[in-house]
């Protein structure tokens, strides 16, 4: 198991590095994703792990919620595993 530290909302985050221009900012890859991350809001815990975990900046916040922007999201999961509580379920992209 890995030891996670103890935020309990993402302004408990220590000042980190951060890429103000993500690779997918000029080039959007929802397009080409086959799984999607869904945040089931009734468990999340607000930690901000899944948005420090984002490699492409896909997950913004509104309202001090975790919100998933589909046009930056790539489908890579990285959100769904580093969330402590299991709140990010991947499923199945269905194109229209």
């Amino acid at each position: 198991m890995v030891d996670r530290p103890d935020y309990r909302t993402w302004r408990d985050v220590p000042p980190m590095p951060v890429c103000w221009y993500p690779s997918a900012l000029g080039n959007p890859t929802g397009g080409w994703r086959t799984y999607r991350p869904v945040i089931h809001m009734d468990k999340c815990i607000h930690c901000a792990q899944c948005w420090q975990g984002c490699p492409d900046a896909a997950i913004h916040w509104v309202d001090d919620s975790p919100e998933v922007d589909y046009e930056q999201c790539k489908g890579c999961g990285i959100c769904a595993h580093e969330c402590p509580v299991d709140t990010i379920e991947m499923v199945l992209e269905v194109k229209e």
